[in-house]
């Protein structure tokens, strides 16, 4: 006998749906409705910012400081939402930020600045970022080396470069047109918060709107697949960590004008930080699902929790543990949502089996119509045989 089969179709991937008709799992299995449940939280916050520090915490001044330590924290989790989504993971990432920054304020390079132009530091720290970012792809993707393996390598050997190179001490930047270009301000606006809005913004160009960004989703959903459909995952990858390493170069430029210093101890746990924003953002530790939208919700959420704790006078442990829960919570809403719409759809309702390609609808599956013979008569059947 044989057996009936029934396609099903492929489910939507802007519902979620897996018949296509918008009646998946429910608004918040979408990006939109996580979002949605990102900003109710950042506004949650800031409700209770209000309530327990009134007069403090929606101060103008207070704001911006919200938003220039997200700005530097933001930058680098653009950058690990890439990583992330192409289904890799980079734990070097605050050890680079050290590292630009030192390089970049080396006696040599700010006597080069001297010479011609700040922009030469800047050149520097982005440089200096995606090479370490170019060499962590090259190990991962044609070395075969496990990610977090070699990012964790790269995190001890670029802190231990930086100190060699500080001496471990604390480099001065002596530029003054770097610190007040960087360290200023347009109509208000902190010139480190306009950077993040940039670079956000160019991220999310860059994953939505660009085959790059198709590239990066389809190489993290299943990156076999990828590969038969003609794309070269292993450049592919090289590409997504350099764009990692550029990212904390820029954030090292934006720490040397916060603090006007390079030193082997910037970007200490930043890499914990930007993995946690972005899980809290939505992107899949699996790879495959991500956006730059829940990734600058995410860092907001953090910094003006870290706010609310300060303005409170509540111990950083206190605020570690906060940290914890809220990511536990993020990844087991995540499992939730990846398995409600993962859910098989229901069998389609009526009496008779599918029709097959080429028979008649109505037709008995599992057979064809005999030549000559009637739709639905089985080889075989006394009708359909020829007379003796």
């Amino acid at each position: 006998m044989s057996e009936t089969t029934t396609a099903t179709p492929p489910a939507d991937s802007r519902t979620g749906s897996a018949d296509g008709d918008g009646k998946g799992p429910g608004l918040l299995a979408g990006p939109l409705g996580r979002n949605l449940g990102l900003v109710v939280a950042l506004l949650v916050l800031c409700v209770v910012g209000a309530i327990t520090a009134p007069g403090r915490f929606v101060d103008v001044d207070n704001v911006l400081t919200i938003l220039r330590l997200a700005a530097v924290v933001g930058v680098v989790s653009v950058g690990m939402t890439f990583v992330i989504i192409g289904g890799g993971i980079d734990l070097s990432v605050g050890a680079l930020v050290a590292l630009s920054s030192v390089w970049a304020t080396t006696l040599a390079t700010q006597a080069m600045a001297a010479d011609f132009h700040w922009i030469v530091m800047v050149f520097t720290a982005i440089a200096v970022g995606a090479g370490a970012g170019l060499i962590n792809g090259i190990v991962i993707a044609y070395g075969k080396l496990v990610a977090f393996i070699a990012t964790l390598a790269m995190l001890a050997a670029a802190r231990g470069l930086a100190e060699i190179i500080a001496n471990r001490r604390t480099q001065i930047v002596q530029d003054r047109g770097f610190i007040e270009f960087f360290g200023g301000d347009v109509l208000g606006i902190p010139t480190l918060v306009i950077m993040f809005a940039l670079v956000a913004g160019a991220g999310w160009v860059l994953l939505n709107r660009t085959t790059f960004g198709r590239r990066t989703f389809a190489v993290g959903g299943n990156a076999e697949a990828a590969r038969l459909a003609g794309i070269r995952v292993q450049r592919h990858t090289v590409w997504l960590y350099v764009l990692s390493g550029v990212t904390c170069g820029i954030a090292a430029v934006m720490l040397m004008a916060r603090t006007t210093t390079g030193s082997s101890t910037h970007g200490t746990l930043l890499e914990l930080d930007a993995i946690a924003a972005v899980v809290i953002g939505g992107t899949l530790l699996v790879g495959g699902r991500g956006t730059i939208v829940g990734t600058v919700l995410g860092v907001l959420i953090f910094t003006t929790l870290g706010n609310v704790f300060t303005l409170n006078n509540l111990s950083s442990s206190a605020q570690a543990v906060a940290r914890g829960v809220i990511i536990v919570l993020a990844v087991l809403l995540q499992q939730r949502l990846a398995a409600g719409g993962a859910r098989p759809r229901k069998k389609a309702r009526g009496g008779g089996g599918a029709a097959r390609p080429g028979n008649p609808a109505g037709s008995l599956p599992g057979g064809s119509a005999a030549p000559g013979g009637p739709a639905g008569a089985r080889p075989g059947d006394s009708h359909s045989r020829p007379p003796t």
